[in-house]
């Protein structure tokens, strides 16, 4: 699976990269909005630091936008176009399961449904010429570092332990013990018993 090629990337690299962008994407943004806040500010969905918007962001932006590598101002309106849908429909899949999204846009000039902005359309322009032109080759250098073995292991230990911190916040989000867990796996196996035998 992990050698397995997707628009000419193999998955490992792939992975490795949606990795780092979100932990970098958590990274810049936290500390931006600790700036903002003067006070520390963890922009993560869970605890630990990792935001896979900027890693589903970086990831799909370079395989969609790397063909206009040598034409900036094509790169420069794709990208903030692109990553503005994206915002956009991300924010929308948050309000539908969350009932928020969470980050506001309100207070911006020019904003649309305080989801998405201007401000932050121009800058998702220049991240696209930043990404495409520098910051994905440099990624790749770094992951390539590493024995794919090793960087294997790490892909998933960081993926399970995202899983295990994401699972805990949305039990809290929808206010779900691990004892009603629990309780509704053994009333469905019951059920399912009752049913069969």
């Amino acid at each position: 699976m992990w050698t397995r090629e997707l628009m000419g990337t193999d998955v490992y690299h792939l992975i490795s990269a949606f990795i780092i962008y979100s932990m970098v994407g958590w990274l810049v943004e936290s500390i931006y909005m600790s700036f903002c806040n003067k006070k520390l500010t963890n922009r993560g969905f869970g605890r630990g630091p990792f935001c896979p918007i900027y890693g589903f962001g970086g990831v799909l932006g370079y395989l969609i936008l790397h063909p206009l590598s040598k034409n900036l101002i094509g790169l420069y309106l794709a990208g903030a176009i692109l990553a503005t849908a994206f915002e956009y429909l991300v924010g929308r899949v948050m309000l539908k399961i969350f009932g928020e999204v969470w980050w506001d846009y309100n207070e911006k000039p020019c904003n649309y449904q305080g989801i998405i902005c201007l401000e932050s359309t121009v800058a998702w322009g220049f991240y696209a010429i930043i990404i495409i032109t520098f910051l994905h080759g440099k990624i790749l250098s770094v992951i390539d570092r590493f024995d794919m073995g090793q960087g294997v292991i790490a892909c998933k230990l960081i993926l399970f332990l995202v899983l295990i911190d994401y699972t805990i916040k949305l039990m809290n989000i929808f206010h779900i013990s691990l004892k009603e867990k629990k309780d509704r796996l053994v009333d469905a196996y019951q059920s399912f018993r009752a049913r069969w035998y």
